[in-house]
Parts: structure tokens; C-alpha cells; sequence
């Protein structure tokens, strides 16, 4: 099952999601993220588990034992740890002891209670105890919980009916100052279930406890109860006054101050406010709660809607009760513009947290907690933006959403009722660096969802209900293509779950499910993230290119490793690097790595399941071929399909010379031997070489192919890096009549690995000989494999076709939508002569109008090559050149306004040569 399409203003119900029913059974809870990983926020606060309490009274823990087996819901599956402390009898209690070294003023308590048989939830207490004492009762309520899913309910998240079954949503979050005398350090305190304690049980999921202090009024600022806003007084509604303070706050460039209390918006209208700082006490003090009168007939904007503008120090609250409008669901903050910051903001039981769009913008600091949808969702069309450039979100807590937890979210394109699209430009440069995303109960922890430029790093996500912990991909049929990522020293824990009984892994890189399975995934670097417990498989990848997958740890899964189209994520082609992983901990009959496609090329080394008694890759003959010098075709590593060599077919006459000779047969080449041949795209075969000396090389290979090929072959080094670019073959008119092609690589010295792939079929091969080079580097595309962002595509044409180095593949925009642009990023400023455009050299003739322009940053381009037209032509390969007086940028963009074959901008290839 899949998600549907992202509408305009806010994300649609996530579907891919729901996960197992788990019996009250007493058990240990799982093994804790190591605390001496460098992932996650720091926040104010501590987090204290209640399984990792005292319990007495006859209190009891429940917790997950094994995976899922039904795509519904449980308290253990929504619980942060998947585990929680079960109170059902007076006495019963879960007891800490104050370890944070300081005074604990103020209490969070995430429990559930019970819904009222009817529906619509309940109120009760629970007493709270500081070293064995009374010291006072806690406010709960489940009056913004428990929704259901049975009688065709499924992955709804606003059916209130009891008699529907299979519930969800269990869990609320409580606030409270702690009354008297602050808890000592070193002093217990303990929840405790009394006669005057009237729920049938409290399940106690988590405590945080701090000590926060209030903030003065900043200078230069106006109060909002000058402007007639009243605090702490449920009957008053302060929307119109706090509008009037926004906008004399603006007119007078002072900041807007709400102080401490308790501000009613009791109507259905949201607060808007433009390039001014709003600020408040400090987020236990002040508060602007949105109290819509139930049921409610008006789509609701967000509370805040604003631009440019930075919020800080403060809570923001509703009375929704479910994700429906009718129940009161409208987000906290939609924002856009420029450097807009949020900071220090608290929110909880809207619809959304954040919903951003804009160039520059911050979340950081900030907490959410109870939000109905998405927590964070960093994206390019929130409040009628269009793009979505170099936000960040950093050192934010998120805990218990009803979709995805965090979500840098590009859209490509949104189709209104009269079936008009509106574009966006693909998202680019996006941060996601030490946040903690806990316990989503309707989505992932984060999800990657298209653009380019994303880092997605040191990143805390856990014990998601039902989906994916961390996803690399694209969102609908609508979303942007992915085209470059970043996913480094992220931890992921107790994640994955049984949507829509799916089992799906706890990290994930691909298209499939959220993305249709439809649009490019490409050039997604994840390292170094540790992925344990997952409830299904630890690491999966559906229909994805260029994946680097290295130094990764998968530790105790409950059910494989790393695995190639797992169930329902198909993967039908792509190609990945895995290297250097590790999988430890593996249950009876699991498996450490498996590949579940026939078209997926994955190049494996140096992983810990290519040991012990398994098949090894190692060089043939068990001495790595000398660079300088020949290696010969037939001479590729041994360790068997998919370590030594990819091949889609098992060919030739080569038994007779070594056991897995898949491909090889007898040449007529000078000097004999074997020769490889049966050549075929995403075939590859790997050869281990010493080199000698660090230096560039000249690489002459004997081929034979009876018609000339484009873009026959290349080699890789063991990162998956294109060495020598695609290397055009001649006709010799036979497939054993031989000659000599050459290309250049720079390799370091020492032992590698290099790996030949096959690009396009047609060729026999005899050996490559390497002889040094020089120093003297020679020109080179700087655009090849490197990260790309555009205005629009057409279907599945992405930008990311520009930089791939297959003629045959292109990028086109949308259609009657001039002007449109495709650009490249370089990674660094870097001086270049001249740009070669390419179209498939299948095509007819054309001509388009085009601008060539650079920028340092992304952001301010200037023209390079002024507005011309250029004539694309199949008798010159359908490639121009376009020299110019050398230029330092870093991106380098071709922008479109007219093409007499299409009409639409269209590239295959955009070429940066120095």
C-alpha cells in the first residue's frame, strides 16, 4: 500500500502503517541505545523510562517480545522502548530516584488511561509521591487519545467509535510544576495509583523532569496584555488583541512579548505576523492554546502563519481531538521567507509542528510532543512558497506524531481541483543534525522525500509503531526525484513495524511505497549509522542508484540484516555500493545479506558477512595483479556472484580454465588466453591490483566489438567512483577482431580493488594495460556524478540524468512552462572553459534558446554565456559546445526559454570541463 499524493498547505494521511498486539507479559525491556553514542539532541530536560524504574504494589511491565504479526496497534508498539509500566490496582507504583543532580520543579508524565465506553475519553488523577510522601495529584486526561481502526478504519487517526475496534493513539502528555519544595537530588519520587485515583489503569510510559526558570521581558518590546490579551481566563478569546499587538509590533520594529499565563484563541481565525521576533517567558510559562469551539466546520490555517519571522520561548496547545478538522486539527506554525528562525518552542496536540518553507530557515532547541501529523516538515510549499533551500533543523526533541517525526519533504508538483498543476523547485540543501525523534505512532522517524544536497546526520530516531525508522526516497507520483543525500552517524532504534502488514525495515533507501514506485532515488551516501533491534529487517533497499552503503552496524534484527527488495519494497534494477558493514546478532535462520533482485547490481567488500566460511572475495591466483603492468580479463577476483563479479547470465566456455569462468572463452587476440565476453549493461567484475606508485595512468584495453559503442564501459575504485568516465569503443567489425582504446585513471598507491562495469553491451574484452602517465592531469568533465537540482521534470525525467554519463538518459521540464533551468553542483568553486550540452543521439534535430549562468552560492547567479540558440543536431552527436574566458563557480546552471522540438527544456548530459 502507498501514501497518497502531498496536497497544497498540508501533508495528506500517511499510509503504509500499523503494527502488532502484544499481551501484558513480564519481561525485561530491550537493549538501550549506548549512551556514549554522539546522536540525538540535547535537551533540558531527563528522560526516565518506566520500565527502568522500581515497581511495587504489584505493578507490572509490558513490552514487545518479537516482531508483529497483525498491522494493527499496541500500547508496547506506541511506548517509547516498547515497554511500559502497568498500574490496574490501588498501591500499585513505579518509583526513580532524582539522578540529574539538581532540583526537579517540573514533571512531563506520558500515560495512558482508559477512554470512557462510549468514546470522547476521560479525565483522572494520579497521585504523585516525593520520598514515600504525598506530595500531590497529577491532571491526566485520554480526551485527546484513543482513535480506531476496525470496520474500515484502517490508518484513519479521527474514528472516536469504541465499538470499531482495534484502537491506537494511547499515549498523552501531562505537564505539571511540582507543588512545595523542588525534588531533591538524590531523593525518590514515585507514581503511585490510590482509592482517590479513579482510571481502571494508568500506563505509564516515560517521566521527563527538569528545572526550568522563567525569562525577563526582553527590552524593546511590546507586551500583548497592553494590546487588551488576557491571560489564564478560558472564557476570553485574546485573538484579536494579539493580532493588534503583532501588527503595532511590526509597525514600531519591537518585539512582541508574551509573558507568562495562559492566552486563549478561541474562534477558528490563526495569528499572522511578518519580519518581527516574537518571544515569550520560556515554554513551561507561556502559552497560546487554540481552543476551536467542537464540532468544527472551517478548514483551520496553522495558529502562526508567518514570514521571515523568528519565534522563541514559548507553548503552543489546541483542544484538537483527532487529525480531522472537525475535531480542531490545524497546525502550530506555517512558515516562510528568509532566515527564519524558531527556537526554544514547545508544541503539542496540533496538527502539525512546523510546516516550512522558505530559504534559510532554523528549528532548533525545540520540542514536540502529541502532534497529530508531522512533527517537523521541512518542505517547498508551505504558505504559497515555492522553494525550500538550506533550512536546518538541529537539537530538537520530537516525540509521539501521528505521521512522520521529522520530513524534509520536496514537491514537485500539486494539481488543484480543476486539474492545474503548480510547480516547485526541487529542494536542495537541506540539515537534519542531532535531533531525537522517539516513539512516532503514524509515520517515520525521518523521512528524506527528494531534492539534492540533503545531510541527514547524528540523528536519535526510536521505537517507531509501524513504518520505517529513517527513509531515503520520494514522496507520490508528485514528489520530487531524490538526487543526493547525505545519511552519516545516525542511531536507529527498536524501529521498522507491520504497516499494512508490510514488515518494513528500520532504515530504508529507495522509491517504493511513499514514492509509487516511481522517480529516481540516486547517489544517497549512508554511513556510519548503527541500526539496532529493528522489528523486521535492520537495512533495505528498494529501486535506488549509486547507494553507498559503508561502515554501517546492524546489530540483534528480528529478521535479516541488509536486504535487496525486501517484501513489498521491489527493486527491480539499481545498484549500490556495500562496504565495510557490519551485522552482528542474527536469530536462528536469518540472514546476514540478502539480494532479492535479479537487476540489482550490488558491489559487496570487506563486509563482516563475506567471513566465516562463507564465500571470500581475494584476487585470482592469491596475488593482486602489479599496476604498473597487465591485467587480464579473465583474471577477475575469486568469492563467487555478487563479490567478484555481477552477471545477469551464465555464458561462455571458461570452466576449463577457472570453476566460475561465467563469461569467458578462447581469444584469437595476440598472445592467446581467454578472453571476457557476453557483455551486458550493469554487468561487472572486480580485480584486485597493487599499485606501485600514486599517479595518473594510461589504461590501454584490447576490444573487440563488431559495431561501434557509446559509453561501453568505465572502471570504478572500490567507492563506486568513476575513474575513467564512459569509454567509447570503435567498430573492428568482428567480435574477435582486436584494438587497442585508452583512458586515464589517478590512483593512490597501495592494494585496491577496481571494478570493470559494463555500461552498454556489444564488446569482448582481452586485457587493460597500465602504464604511468605523467603528472599532469588532463582535462576533465567536473560535472560527472555530482549533485543536481532543476526548476521542474516531466514524469521521470530528472535532473539527475544531466550528471549521469549516459547520453541516452535525460532531464525534460514541464511542459508550456518557460523559462526553465537544470543546474550542477561542483561541490567547490572551480575554474572551467567551457560546457557541452547533449541530447540522446537518437534524437531529431532541434534548436534551443538557452543561458548559461554560475553562482558561488547557489542562490545569486550571474550570467556567464548570454541568451543564444543552439542547434542540436544527430549528424554532430547532438552535442554543443559552448567555450568562453575561463569563470570560477561552483554551480553552473543552463537555463531554458524555448526549444523548437519540444516544448519543454530537455538535456541528457550538461558537461563543466576545465
Amino acid at each position: 500500500m502507498q501514501r497518497p499524493s502531498m496536497r497544497a498547505g498540508r501533508r495528506a494521511v500517511g499510509v503504509v502503517g500499523a503494527a502488532g498486539l502484544v499481551g501484558a507479559l513480564l519481561v525485561a525491556p530491550l537493549s538501550p541505545v549506548s549512551a556514549a553514542t554522539t546522536a540525538g539532541a540535547t535537551t533540558p530536560f531527563t528522560s526516565l523510562e518506566a520500565e527502568a524504574g522500581t515497581l511495587a504494589g504489584g505493578a507490572s511491565t509490558v513490552a514487545l517480545t518479537s516482531a508483529p504479526t497483525t498491522q494493527y496497534s499496541s500500547p508496547a508498539l506506541e511506548a517509547s522502548g516498547h515497554a511500559y509500566v502497568h498500574l490496574a490496582g490501588t498501591g500499585q507504583k513505579v518509583q526513580w530516584t532524582n539522578t540529574t543532580g539538581h532540583p526537579i520543579s517540573a514533571i512531563v508524565v506520558r500515560a495512558s488511561i482508559p477512554d470512557a465506553p462510549g468514546g470522547g475519553g476521560i479525565d483522572a488523577t494520579l497521585n504523585l509521591y516525593v520520598d514515600g510522601t504525598y506530595r500531590q495529584a497529577l491532571n491526566l486526561t485520554s480526551r485527546q487519545t484513543w482513535v480506531y481502526e476496525g470496520n474500515n478504519h484502517y490508518n484513519d487517526s479521527s474514528d472516536q467509535n469504541p465499538a470499531d475496534g482495534n484502537p491506537r493513539v494511547f499515549f498523552d502528555e501531562a505537564r505539571a510544576f511540582v507543588t512545595g519544595t523542588p525534588i531533591a537530588a538524590g531523593a525518590t519520587f514515585a507514581l503511585q495509583k490510590d482509592a482517590a485515583n479513579t482510571a481502571a489503569f494508568y500506563d505509564i510510559d516515560v517521566v521527563d523532569v527538569e528545572q526550568p526558570a522563567p525569562i525577563a521581558q526582553p527590552a524593546n518590546s511590546l507586551s500583548i496584555t497592553s494590546c487588551g490579551a488576557v491571560a489564564d481566563n478560558p472564557g476570553v478569546d485574546s485573538t484579536g488583541a494579539i493580532q493588534s499587538c503583532i501588527d503595532q509590533a511590526q509597525a514600531q520594529g519591537k518585539v512582541l512579548w508574551i509573558p507568562a499565563g495562559t492566552f486563549y484563541l478561541k474562534g477558528t481565525n490563526g495569528l499572522h505576523a511578518q519580519g518581527i521576533t516574537i518571544a515569550g517567558a520560556g515554554p513551561w510559562y507561556s502559552t497560546v492554546y487554540r481552543a476551536v469551539p467542537l464540532p468544527n466546520p472551517t478548514p483551520l490555517g496553522a495558529v502562526f502563519q508567518l514570514t521571515s519571522t523568528t519565534v522563541k520561548d514559548f507553548h503552543v496547545d489546541s483542544n484538537a481531538t483527532s487529525r480531522a478538522t472537525a475535531d480542531g486539527a490545524g497546525g502550530a506554525m506555517d512558515t516562510t521567507g528568509t532566515n527564519w528562525v524558531a527556537d526554544d518552542i514547545w508544541t503539542q496536540h496540533t496538527l502539525s509542528g512546523f510546516w516550512a518553507s522558505g530559504t534559510g530557515g532554523q528549528v532548533r532547541n525545540s520540542r514536540l510532543t502529541t502532534i497529530w501529523a508531522d512533527g517537523i516538515n521541512l518542505n517547498n510549499v508551505s504558505l504559497n512558497g515555492t522553494v525550500g533551500n538550506s533550512l536546518s533543523a538541529t537539537n530538537n526533541f520530537v516525540r509521539g506524531t501521528g505521521d512522520d517525526g521529522m520530513a524534509i519533504n520536496s514537491v514537485n508538483y500539486n494539481t488543484d481541483g480543476n486539474g492545474t498543476r503548480t510547480y516547485y523547485t526541487a529542494m536542495s540543501n537541506v540539515s537534519f543534525t542531532h535531533n531525537t525523534i522517539v516513539a512516532p505512532w503514524g509515520g517515520k522517524g525521518i523521512g528524506i522525500y527528494g531534492g539534492s544536497g540533503h545531510d541527514v546526520e547524528y540523528n536519535l530516531v526510536s521505537d517507531t509503531a509501524r513504518y520505517i525508522g529513517l527513509g531515503a526516497g520520494r514522496f507520490g507520483v508528485n514528489g520530487s526525484d531524490l538526487l543526493g543525500a547525505t545519511v552519516n552517524g545516525n542511531v536507529v532504534a527498536r524501529s521498522g513495524g507491520n504497516g499494512y502488514s508490510q514488515g518494513q525495515p528500520a532504515l530504508q533507501i529507495g522509491n517504493g511505497g511513499d514514492g509509487q514506485n516511481v522517480g529516481a532515488v540516486d547517489r544517497v551516501n549512508v554511513t556510519n549509522n548503527t541500526v539496532t533491534d529493528s522489528l523486521y529487517d535492520g537495512i533495505g533497499f528498494s529501486q535506488s542508484t549509486n547507494t553507498q552503503l559503508q561502515g554501517n552496524t546492524v546489530t540483534s534484527p528480528w529478521r535479516n540484516g541488509v536486504v535487496i527488495a525486501p517484501p513489498f519494497y521491489p527493486a527491480p534494477s539499481g545498484s549500490a555500493t556495500i562496504t565495510g558493514n557490519t551485522v552482528t546478532g542474527l536469530k536462528a535462520g536469518a540472514s546476514a545479506y540478502l539480494n532479492n533482485s535479479g537487476g540489482f547490481a550490488a558491489t559487496l567488500s570487506g563486509n563482516s558477512w563475506q567471513g566465516g566460511g562463507g564465500p571470500v572475495e581475494a584476487p585470482y591466483g592469491g596475488t593482486p595483479a602489479a599496476i604498473p603492468g597487465t591485467v587480464q580479463a579473465e583474471n577477475y577476483d575469486t568469492g563467487g556472484q555478487g563479490l567478484a563479479y555481477n552477471v545477469t547470465s551464465v555464458n561462455g566456455s571458461g570452466a576449463g580454465y577457472r570453476a566460475d569462468g561465467v563469461d569467458l572463452e578462447p581469444t584469437s587476440d595476440a598472445g592467446g588466453g581467454w578472453n571476457l565476453g557476453w557483455t551486458s549493461g550493469g554487468q561487472w567484475f572486480r580485480y584486485t591490483v597493487n599499485v606501485a606508485t600514486a599517479g595518473q595512468y594510461t589504461v590501454t584495453a584490447r576490444v573487440a566489438a563488431p559495431a561501434a559503442v557509446t559509453g561501453a564501459w568505465h572502471l570504478a575504485n572500490a567507492s563506486g567512483a568513476n575513474l575513467t568516465g564512459a569509454v567509447n569503443l570503435p567498430a573492428t567489425g568482428d567480435w574477435q577482431a582486436w584494438a587497442s582504446v585508452t583512458a586515464t585513471v589517478t590512483l593512490p598507491a597501495g592494494q585496491q580493488v577496481l571494478t570493470l562495469v559494463e555500461d552498454t553491451g556489444g564488446w569482448n574484452l582481452n586485457s587493460l594495460a597500465f602504464a604511468s602517465g605523467g603528472t599532469t592531469p588532463p582535462p576533465s568533465n567536473l560535472a560527472a556524478g555530482k549533485p543536481t537540482s532543476e526548476s521542474s521534470h516531466n514524469q521521470t525525467y530528472g535532473s539527475g540524468n544531466v550528471t549521469d554519463g549516459n547520453q541516452g538518459s535525460y532531464w525534460e521540464s514541464a511542459n508550456n512552462a518557460f523559462p526553465q533551468w537544470v543546474q550542477v553542483d561542483l561541490g567547490s568553486a572551480q575554474k572551467a572553459t567551457k560546457v557541452v550540452l547533449q541530447l540522446p543521439a537518437s534524437w531529431g534535430a532541434r534548436n534551443q534558446t538557452l543561458t548559461l549562468s554560475g553562482s558561488a552560492d547557489g542562490a545569486s547567479f550571474t550570467t556567464v554565456v548570454s541568451s543564444a540558440s543552439y542547434a542540436f543536431n544527430p549528424s554532430s552527436n547532438n552535442t554543443v559546445t559552448i567555450t568562453f574566458p575561463a569563470s570560477t563557480q561552483r554551480y553552473w546552471r543552463a537555463t531554458f526559454t524555448a526549444n523548437t522540438g519540444w516544448p519543454a527544456g530537455q538535456l541528457s548530459e550538461l558537461q563543466v570541463w576545465a
